[in-house]
C-alpha cells in the first residue's frame, strides 16, 4: 500500500523574539507510519513537534512563518479552529501527567469536553481507549482508583487513552519513554506497532536504539535544520550525510 502524506511541512521557520530556533524546515510525514525525530539535546526536535498542533502558540515572543498542512489544509491560517486541531492531533509528553481524577475520569475527559453526556456511550468510550492504550486489562478494577496511585508506566499508557479518547488522527509524542523503566518503555514501543494502524504517529526520542526499533522513517535535526529524512534503515545503514553518520555512530551528541 502506497502511504500518503498526512502533514507536509514547507519553509518553517520558528523565531523566540531574535533567536531563530527553526531554520526552512521541510518534511512529509507519511500518514499510518511512526515518524522519529532524533538529534542532540537543544536542536530543535522538540520545538518542531510543538508547531504540529500550535502549542508554541501558547509562549510570548514566538514568531512563525511557512506553512504546515494537515490533510492539506495550513494550520497557521487565521481561520483553523484551535479546539479542533487539538483534537486531531493529540500529544503524550515526556513526563506522565495524568489529572488529579480517577482513572475513569481521566480518559473520559475530553469526550466530556467535547459534549458526550450519554454514561453508556462514555463507558464504551472509556473502555475503547483503555484497549486501545493496551492498559484495560491492568486497571478494568480500579476505574474509580485515582490514577495517581498508577505506575509511571501506566500513567504514560493513561496519557495515550486519554489521547485516543477524542479519536485523534495524529499522534505526537516528546520523549514518551524518556522516565520510564525498560519494562514500561518496551511496553510503549510494542503499543506503537498497534497505533500506528489507526493513526500517524511522530515520536521525539533521544533514545538510537529506540528510533531503529519503533520507526518506518527517521528526521535528522542539527541546529535547528533537518539535516536529512529518510527510511529509518537507510538513516541507521548508509546515511547520506556525514553528520548523520557521525551523530548515529556517537561521535558526538
Amino acid at each position: 500500500m502506497t502511504s500518503r502524506t498526512k502533514i507536509k511541512v514547507n519553509n518553517l521557520n520558528l523565531f523566540y523574539g531574535d533567536f531563530q530556533a527553526l531554520i526552512d524546515i521541510n518534511l512529509d510525514i507519511m500518514a499510518n507510519k511512526v515518524t522519529a525525530l532524533i538529534g542532540p539535546s537543544g536542536c530543535g526536535k522538540s520545538t518542531f513537534i510543538r508547531t504540529l498542533n500550535r502549542m508554541n502558540d501558547l509562549i510570548d515572543n514566538v514568531k512563525i512563518k511557512g506553512e504546515i498542512l494537515l490533510d492539506g489544509a495550513d494550520i497557521y491560517d487565521d481561520r483553523c479552529d484551535l479546539i479542533q486541531l487539538r483534537k486531531s492531533v493529540g500529544m503524550v509528553f515526556q513526563k506522565p501527567n495524568p489529572f488529579p481524577k480517577t482513572v475513569y475520569e481521566n480518559v473520559a475527559y475530553g469526550p466530556k469536553i467535547h459534549g458526550v453526556k450519554n454514561k453508556s456511550t462514555l463507558d464504551e468510550i472509556v473502555e475503547k481507549s483503555l484497549r486501545g492504550a493496551a492498559l484495560w486489562d491492568e486497571v478494568k478494577g480500579r476505574l474509580d482508583k485515582p490514577a495517581l496511585g498508577l505506575s509511571g508506566g501506566q500513567q504514560q499508557r493513561l496519557c495515550i487513552a486519554r489521547c485516543l479518547a477524542v479519536e485523534p488522527d495524529v499522534l505526537l509524542m516528546d520523549e514518551p519513554t524518556s522516565a520510564l523503566d525498560p519494562i514500561s518503555t518496551l511496553k510503549i514501543e510494542d503499543l506503537l506497532e498497534d497505533l500506528k494502524k489507526q493513526y500517524t504517529i511522530v515520536i521525539v526520542t533521544h533514545n538510537m536504539q529506540q528510533a531503529g526499533r519503533v520507526s518506518d522513517f527517521t528526521s535528522f535535526f542539527l541546529n535547528g535544520e533537518i539535516i536529512e529524512t529518510d527510511l529509518t534503515d537507510n538513516i541507521f545503514s548508509k546515511p547520506r550525510d556525514k553528520r548523520t553518520e557521525d551523530y548515529i555512530t556517537g561521535r558526538f551528541g
